[in-house]
């Protein structure tokens, strides 16, 4: 699912919601999400999962055109981890699914 695919479903389901008002919407949350990311914040939603910041410590890599030893900073990344209702849901409409399936 795209962000716009996110935009039509929020549109399709809340009629009194506008494309462009529905459009607003997911950017303003997604934009709250990167800011409290950035300062370092952790963001959980309950049922969904959680979002957290991990850090990855400096170490030597290798360009892999030329064979030469590269150092490679530290570096922030954003981690997500599915809460256990998600899991569940997924796993069950997995199996679901794939009980569908003619084999």
């Amino acid at each position: 699912m795209t962000r716009s695919d996110l935009v039509e479903e929020l549109a399709a389901r809340f009629g009194q919601l506008t494309h462009r008002d529905a459009e607003f919407a997911v950017k303003t949350i997604l934009d709250a999400m990167s800011d409290a990311l950035v300062r370092g914040h952790r963001i959980e939603i309950r049922g969904f999962g959680s979002f957290s910041i991990n850090r990855r410590p400096p170490r030597m890599g290798r360009n892999p055109r030329s064979g030469e030893s590269v150092a490679i900073p530290e570096k922030r990344v954003p981690h997500f981890k599915p809460g256990k209702a998600l899991r569940e849901a997924v796993d069950k409409r997995t199996a679901e699914l794939n009980a569908a399936k003619p084999t």
